[in-house]
């Protein structure tokens, strides 16, 4: 059986039967025959079932939310929040997805030649538990939109909110069979990417998960789209506005109790503001209220499981033998950890070249700019940085220096329907969200005529 457990309370509240490899490979076959009709509706059909599923979302958005935060933990306001994004993200697509799909007229020699961009079929979606409605809708919104087929392999923690993110799609009234969730273990992952029918994967993950899933890929010639790890840093400048940089410093860590991707882990402060920057920004962090994530007024809630703070304490602990100091926090009980400052930090510590996964941030300080930018590029991962500052063309300037996916000026990195999203190195390959997002799943197709 497949279990969820409320990481706050210890008690299993959903139980699931898993599939049979016979079960999947047939609700395979039923996506790809549901496919063969969908790719043929127009961008007007598609785009009146995204706008259903927008209001679907909206009209559920406290019942869903509230398994979101039984289920992993969030505090409640951030899991209706985040099912509000989703629904974002459904009108977004429903009202571009014909524009940035239309055909483009690129002039040669020809009598006419164009770009056109189709679907590809029937598309795998391995998705984690810390955002369970955003990070499936961030991809299926455009996915769908594209005339595309999909099958969710969600994290086993977070099922029952998989299997609400499937009614929502056939409570809009979308194709039954169109979007599935398949209840399953990873165990099956890789015999569903070796099925002929699948014909790209998407993940959202882990390295060694992103790794795995991108090598299975690679040997069946499928293409993959992997958002990893992140290790951020959070750059202010001496010249920042300091009210400002510890507020959006402090919500760019500890959201979500930490757990994400894109969350400010290196806190990297210039040396003529760093005393006044740490001294307000822990005495924000000291007033996070910790708590019941069904609570409206928590702040921070648990992480989903006791085994992720164990980690998380594991990487606190080694950090302190070598000699960091802990300023705030640093406690465990059982699956909460205390909102935590670590200083004293060197570039060997696990706080700093790992990606720690909850409401840890380790500070540093730094001369000048270019030893900031040298300090931030120090890391495995590039998903995104931001920097505070008030010399705003300075930043553009600086912006191509930093080797990553995202660089936001006196903002904290985050997903935009607008905007691609996305990182470099071990932060994984391709986009998502905005134009180019949704073409990550077509056939660019070349037409030529003479």
């Amino acid at each position: 059986m497949i279990h969820s457990t409320n990481p706050y309370t210890g008690e299993k509240i959903y139980s699931f039967q898993p599939l049979t490899a016979e079960e999947v490979s047939e609700k395979i076959a039923h996506s790809n025959e549901v496919f063969k009709d969908w790719k043929q509706t127009t961008f007007q059909e598609r785009a009146k079932l995204m706008m259903n599923a927008a209001d679907v979302l909206e009209k559920r958005k406290k019942e869903y939310g509230k398994v979101i935060s039984e289920e992993m933990g969030k505090p409640i306001g951030q899991s209706i929040s985040e099912i509000e994004k989703c629904a974002w993200v459904c009108k977004f697509y429903a009202k571009n997805a014909a524009n940035f799909l239309a055909s483009e007229e690129i002039k040669t020699d020809a009598e006419e030649s164009f770009v056109s961009y189709e679907p590809l079929g029937v598309l795998l979606a391995v998705m984690p538990w810390n955002f369970p409605f955003w990070q499936v809708f961030r991809f299926a919104a455009p996915g769908l939109m594209a005339g595309n087929a999909a099958v969710l392999k969600h994290a086993s923690s977070v099922m029952q909110s998989a299997n609400n993110i499937q009614k929502v799609f056939e409570e809009a009234g979308f194709p039954k069979g169109l979007f599935q969730n398949l209840v399953i273990g990873s165990d099956k992952v890789e015999a569903i990417i070796e099925n002929e029918i699948i014909k790209a994967v998407t993940l959202t993950g882990s390295e060694p998960a992103g790794s795995s899933v991108a090598g299975l890929a690679a040997k069946k010639i499928k293409k993959a789209v992997l958002e990893l790890g992140g290790n951020n840093a959070f750059i202010v400048l001496d010249d920042a506005d300091l009210e400002k940089a510890v507020e959006v410093g402090v919500n760019a860590r500890y959201q979500n109790t930490g757990q994400s991707c894109i969350a400010a882990k290196r806190l990297l402060l210039q040396e003529g503001i760093a005393e006044e920057y740490l001294e307000k920004y822990i005495d924000k962090v000291k007033q996070l209220k910790s708590g019941d994530p069904l609570v409206s007024d928590t702040y921070i809630g648990v992480l989903a499981s006791e085994k992720l703070a164990k980690d998380l304490e594991k990487q606190v602990n080694e950090s302190v033998k070598m000699g960091a100091k802990i300023l705030v926090g640093g406690k465990r009980d059982k699956a909460y950890f205390e909102p935590t400052v670590i200083t004293n930090i060197s570039e060997e510590m696990p706080v700093f070249k790992e990606e720690t996964f909850g409401p840890v941030i380790a500070v540093q300080t730094f001369k000048d700019l270019d030893e900031a930018i040298e300090i931030s590029n120090n890391s495995k991962f590039g998903l995104g940085v931001s920097l505070f500052t008030e010399d705003i063309e300075m930043a553009k300037k600086v912006a191509p220096r930093f080797n990553e996916g995202a660089v936001f000026v006196n903002e904290m990195v985050k997903s935009d329907p607008r905007l691609p999203f996305g990182g470099v190195k071990s932060s994984g390959f391709g986009r998502e969200l905005s134009s180019f997002g949704i073409k990550e799943f077509t056939n660019i197709k070349t037409v030529y005529i003479k």
